[in-house]
């Protein structure tokens, strides 16, 4: 019965959802007390259910929430600190000096293109990175007469790799939904992510050749660069302290992969201090937190959430009873294969299911039925980030409908242009994942 009302519960979430009747916030808080209420008036007719005591429905909550606060917290302060050094204009000079490399030379477009992506991607917003990227580049692609479906392919991957950060949302949901450290899932994650973005530097460079020789290399003016800016504050431009801002953004992301201290405390302390140095001013402060609080507090409330919606789904005993009802499902010769299996399927599942429901409502079955064959949930989260490059391609993204409407291209033709290159995208961190042990191919303790 347990297993019915879980399945029952994921099923109404994801279908609420994907159906856009409820948000993720309404649904991930009031779907889960909807299912623990249904359980307890149930306790008192099926005997399996017997011993439901509701009065420990507030503490399954509160402990879904206490186990997410650090995730919550890290990811309100780093959308903040690199929106911020965004507004001090620490990413201008990289972004002109692009401009000014490129020209006119097709092979030099679209290797730019990716290098741009790269960089204005560390903020973890899909939105804003495709408005300021095709801001910059689809002059040059227009002038020269290159496809812009080569460019709004190379964004959307590049995007998607650097998407895998903990504050770019898959691999933060991934690791609120398992109840691990977001720095577990993502430092070990971060040479798969380097393989695929050289990965990426050849599609682009096989497109550029393509490019340079069916139209050659033109020459013209890039002056529009010197315009370009990507902060949409412009009285926040700090240039003179362009050396202090990027040496605390090497520090700090030093200090993340070598775990000097928590994430959180490190994006907190990090902040305050390029407040501190780059606005004195207190009102100038609250106006740029301002201005960025809105998508901060957007991921942030999903964050707690997904903690009372996890806390009911094990405090219940539903996600242990499908889980075995999983395992006992899945041939013995499969289970050791589950990491790899997580990869491949959320390539097709994140398409077609929101990145919410995958990684709240499927992965911790999968990742519970993994732990019996000794996989753990770490490394299951690492596999489940890993189709986040064909997911930017589902009709569920709305960054995505942006990027198309921006570089004046049919969503369709997008999808059909750039769906190959997503998936081997997909498999190049796959493999690298597997070869370098980030996630078995096959575990031995089961």
């Amino acid at each position: 019965m347990l297993t019915i009302l879980g399945l029952g519960m994921i099923i109404c979430f994801m279908y609420l959802i994907m159906s856009k009747r409820l948000s993720a916030l309404v649904a991930l808080t009031l779907i889960p007390i909807l299912f623990a209420l249904i359980t307890y008036a149930l306790s008192f007719f099926v005997d399996s259910l017997a011993g439901f005591n509701i009065s420990e429905l507030g503490n399954m909550m509160m402990e879904g929430i206490k186990k997410l606060a650090p995730t919550g917290v890290m990811l309100l302060f780093a959308i903040l600190y690199f929106a911020i050094m965004i507004d001090t204009g620490l990413f201008d000079p990289s972004v002109k000096w692009i401009l000014k490399q490129v020209k006119g030379d097709p092979l030099k477009v679209t290797l730019g293109t990716i290098t741009l992506t790269l960089i204005v991607s560390l903020d973890g917003d899909g939105s804003t990175t495709y408005m300021i990227c095709v801001a910059a580049m689809l002059p040059l692609y227009k002038r020269i007469g290159m496809s812009p479906l080569i460019m709004a392919c190379l964004m959307m991957l590049a995007s998607g790799i650097m998407n895998l950060t903990p504050w770019g949302g898959p691999t933060a949901r991934a690791a609120t939904a398992l109840h691990v450290d977001p720095n577990d899932v993502f430092v070990p994650m971060l040479f798969p992510m380097f393989v695929a973005i050289i990965w990426l530097y050849f599609l682009g460079f096989m497109y550029g050749r393509m490019e340079r020789k069916r139209i050659g290399i033109v020459e013209l003016d890039i002056s529009h660069g010197d315009n370009i800016q990507i902060s949409q504050v412009p009285e926040a431009n700090r240039h003179h302290l362009r050396v202090f801002n990027a040496v605390l953004t090497l520090g700090l992301m030093f200090a993340l992969v070598m775990g000097i201290l928590p994430a959180p405390i490190l994006f907190m302390v990090a902040l305050c201090i390029a407040l501190i140095v780059n606005y004195p001013d207190l009102d100038m402060q609250k106006r740029l937190v301002g201005n960025h609080s809105a998508s901060a507090l957007a991921v942030v409330g999903i964050i707690f959430a997904a903690g009372i919606f996890t806390g009911i789904l094990s405090g219940t005993g539903m996600v242990d009873a499908m889980s075995k009802e999983l395992v006992a499902i899945i041939p013995p010769s499969m289970g050791p294969y589950l990491a790899p299996i997580t990869a491949v399927i959320s390539m097709p599942l994140t398409f077609f299911m929101s990145n919410d429901a995958f990684y709240f409502g499927v992965l911790p079955v999968l990742s519970e039925a993994a732990g019996h064959y000794g996989i753990s949930p770490a490394e299951m989260a690492r596999a489940a980030i890993v189709g986040q490059p064909v997911h930017l391609l589902s009709p569920l993204v709305p960054s995505t409908y942006l990027l198309c409407g921006l570089a004046g291209i049919n969503f369709g033709e997008h999808q059909e242009f750039t769906i190959k290159w997503a998936v081997i995208t997909c498999l190049v961190m796959l493999v690298t994942a597997v070869i370098f042990g980030i996630f078995p191919l096959y575990s031995t303790l089961g």
